[in-house]
């Protein structure tokens, strides 16, 4: 069976399952043991034969038209997102990475960085490696927002589970974004998920739900000393040319975060930056 065909019947199955009846307008009969909706119900809903379907979500239809796929997001309440990874799933519109070489990060994107002494920023790869960071991101978040580390990696760490405000639902964001960009035939990805689906307890009800999402901006918190607990905005932007995203961070005048952003700004110009310890809330995708 083709690859691209056998993930688009996952999705299908793992979305067509968390559609609840009452969620579509359809009365729960006594004793229903089916999670979500059955396959006919879809069929039905969508407008399409339910032999049609079952091939779908096994995989044995090369090409489903725009119109039924629209009508099969419609009958699985899919929004804007996630219809266009369907899409993608179903006709393979997604750059295959495998074999192929990620391009290095432009020098006018290391320089722009480097300039940015009151911006912490960040470049991430589409499986959210952390490929290029400037010294006040460096300072922000010592070991998790520098180069080498991993976004998703860090969200499932015992100090994210302690410190993050909401963990839960910023784990199940971060594994929507991986999921939405990254290439399900990279290797890399193969690795984050392995890892993850072995050691940890929630990762693997997260990644079998199937989400996606784009994360664009959103806020973090970060310890530092001596000033605390601090609360940042940051946005997410996408390189033209790449698959790689720019993070930055901000901070509106007069917030403690301002003040945290001056302050680690001297200390990295003294060469003396220091944070004893973040909460590694993981914010991009």
């Amino acid at each position: 069976m083709d690859a691209r065909r056998s993930e688009l019947g996952q999705y299908l199955r793992a979305r067509r399952a968390l559609v609840q009846p009452e969620d579509v307008g359809l009365v729960r009969e006594p004793g229903r043991r089916v999670d979500g909706l059955r396959r006919e119900e879809v069929a039905r809903i969508a407008g399409i034969s339910a032999e049609y379907y079952l091939r779908l979500e096994r995989g044995r239809d090369h090409q489903p038209s725009d119109q039924v796929l629209a009508a099969i997001a419609r009958a699985l309440r899919l929004d804007h997102e996630a219809t266009a990874y369907m899409r993608r799933l179903a006709h393979a519109e997604r750059t295959r990475g495998s074999g192929t070489a990620t391009p290095g990060v432009d020098d006018s994107v290391r320089s722009l960085l480097a300039q940015w002494s009151h911006t912490p920023a960040f470049v991430m790869d589409r499986n959210q490696d952390i490929i290029l960071s400037n010294a006040l991101a460096s300072a922000l978040g010592p070991g998790y927002m520098e180069p080498g580390a991993n976004l998703v990696l860090q969200i499932f760490t015992e100090a994210s589970r302690q410190h993050a405000a909401d963990w839960l639902p910023t784990a199940h964001r971060v594994v929507a974004a991986l999921r939405m960009h990254a290439d399900p035939e990279d290797p890399r990805l193969q690795e984050i998920v392995g890892t993850l689906t072995l050691q940890d307890r929630d990762f693997p009800g997260i990644w079998a739900r199937h989400d996606v999402a784009v994360q664009r901006t959103g806020v973090s918190r970060h310890w530092i000393d001596p000033i605390g607990w601090v609360e940042f905005r940051w946005q997410n932007l996408a390189i033209p040319g790449s698959s790689h995203v720019l993070v930055t961070f901000w901070a509106d005048v007069g917030t403690p975060a301002a003040a945290a952003v001056a302050y680690l700004a001297a200390q990295v110009q003294q060469g003396t930056a220091r944070t004893t310890r973040v909460d590694g809330e993981s914010l991009a995708g």
